[in-house]
């Protein structure tokens, strides 16, 4: 898979995808992640992307002309359409559903990143398939969603994970939290690791586990427990 990012930082977007797991896919070009800086698609010296917005208003807009010529330079080098998603706070909430519909309909991804009082609204008209939100919150600006997005995307891309279990047992992929976890040693601070799970017998450690993350998210997460329940 191939993601571009169009954003004003892209030294900061990069300088965290080139990390850790995501990053060692990087290396091993199982993943493409590209940032792309907005400022170079300006046509003005100043290589300004903002301006005051029509009818009065705190704050600035971005200007709609380099946000296309980057999106535009993407499109024409890759050959072909690419699903769009602009990070507004006022996209459908990011899910784990969302993360594995990316991944299984999408070669390609364009991440837009906004800053200031958003972008021109005739780009997002032109140009954006979708909005997502991270939440009913406000940032400063789109690239730490954009980077959660990628990161959650990415790891279920084959090969970016030691294995396919290491992210369908986790938390939300299956509409559950995920169970309990432990590790050495196996008592700490008087505490002692259940003794299921020195056992050995696995088919028990698994219904242990299917167990705990069923009350685990009927506790923490009672509307994830009403869906799991349909």
């Amino acid at each position: 898979m191939r993601i571009d990012i169009l954003t004003l930082f892209p030294d900061a977007v990069l300088a965290m995808m080139k990390e850790s797991i995501i990053g060692r896919a990087l290396e091993r070009g199982i993943i493409d992640i590209r940032a792309h800086q907005i400022r170079d698609y300006t046509k003005n010296k100043q290589k300004q992307v903002d301006d005051y917005p029509y009818g009065g208003g705190l704050g600035m807009v971005m200007n709609a002309d380099p946000l296309y010529n980057t999106w535009k330079h993407v499109i024409d080098e890759v050959g072909h359409p690419i699903h769009t998603i602009y990070l507004s706070p006022q996209g459908a909430v990011f899910n784990q559903a969302h993360a594995r519909r990316l991944v299984s309909d999408y070669e390609n991804l364009i991440l837009v990143c906004g800053h200031y009082e958003g972008v021109d609204e005739r780009f997002i008209e032109e140009c954006v398939d979708e909005e997502i939100s991270m939440g009913d919150f406000v940032l400063t600006g789109g690239e730490i969603p954009a980077m959660a997005i990628a990161d959650a995307v990415c790891r279920m891309i084959p090969g970016v994970l030691s294995d396919e279990a290491c992210f369908t047992d986790e938390s939300h992929f299956s509409g559950l939290l995920e169970y309990p976890q432990y590790t050495r040693p196996a008592v700490w601070h008087d505490r002692a690791v259940p003794e299921i799970l020195l056992s050995g017998h696995h088919a028990n450690i698994a219904k242990w586990r299917h167990e705990q993350a069923v009350l685990r998210t009927k506790a923490k997460r009672p509307d994830m427990y009403k869906e799991y329940e349909k």
